[in-house]
């Protein structure tokens, strides 16, 4: 389900009052692929609600070019929103997560392994806010870019 950045805080409230975990992760999410799925369903493990902080078309252009994305934000959103390990989604413009996260105050964030905490850019957010980081490893060669390639080589 979609949910608006202003009722984020409320919504995560609510979910501690019930006793509940939030665990939450980023991305662009353009072209979903079964490493996506994969590293999805473990994020998902680490709490009781999963919210997809997904990069607006605006931040997914900043960061990737202008020929990305590929889906709509809208699009994006939808088919996360499908998945049964994911709760909530939740759009943000921004290159990074950084002030959302800073805002929501998840119980847990996961990352890909391609990071450690020294080379995460949000660390002193997690650190500040006593939120506990989870690495997931990826699925090998399967990335929004490799099909690309791919679907541009046929």
């Amino acid at each position: 389900m979609l949910v608006k950045r202003e009722n984020l805080r409320d919504l995560i409230r609510s979910i501690h009052n019930e006793g509940k975990t939030v665990v939450a992760t980023n991305g662009c999410f353009d072209i979903l692929h079964v490493g996506h799925i994969r590293y999805l369903e473990k994020t998902k493990s680490f709490g009781d609600y999963l919210i997809v902080l997904l990069n607006s078309d605006k931040s997914v252009r900043s960061i990737k070019g202008e020929t990305r994305p590929i889906n709509s934000e809208s699009d994006r959103a939808e088919i996360l929103s499908a998945l049964r390990c994911v709760d909530y989604v939740v759009l943000f413009d921004e290159d990074s997560p950084r002030n959302l996260l800073d805002e929501m105050k998840p119980d847990v964030y996961t990352k890909g392994a391609d990071y450690t905490m020294e080379t995460l850019p949000e660390a002193d957010i997690m650190k500040k806010n006593n939120i506990r980081v989870e690495f997931i490893d990826f699925v090998e060669g399967k990335s929004t870019t490799s099909l690309i390639e791919k679907i541009n080589k046929e």
